[in-house]
């Protein structure tokens, strides 16, 4: 399991991608496509068009690094197609990654302790 920074920006793709893209053509991918740097620390996700498997592409401050996750027997719930990536939130990203339903997912609001 992934287990992102909860101050980091994490981006899914809405359009599935050409899978045989390794990582310097999905970094070209969200240069290009969303206009965003591939070098800023955020996670890219990306989608096969079977909906079975995800990229993710990030950098680690040393290098790019790409991780593939295949489902099982199942599929990844995708977002509707638009010109530009959804932003995911970490508990999001989280439900994405373990094959739920990251749209019906909610983080429940942080409290603050109250002393007496």
């Amino acid at each position: 399991m992934i287990s992102p920074a909860s101050n980091f920006r994490i981006y899914l793709a809405s359009q599935p991608v050409d899978f045989r893209k390794g990582l310097d053509g999905l970094a070209a991918c969200v240069a290009n496509n969303f206009q965003l740097d591939p070098y800023s620390g955020a996670i890219y996700v990306f989608r096969s068009r079977r909906a079975d498997r995800l990229k993710i592409l990030v950098w680690d401050g040393s290098g790019l690094v790409l991780i593939i996750k295949r489902l099982q027997g199942k599929q990844f719930t995708c977002p509707k197609p638009q010109t530009g990536p959804v932003t995911l939130t970490k508990v999001q990203f989280d439900a994405l990654f373990d094959g739920i339903d990251w749209t019906k997912v909610v983080a429940s609001p942080s409290r603050k302790p109250v002393f007496l």
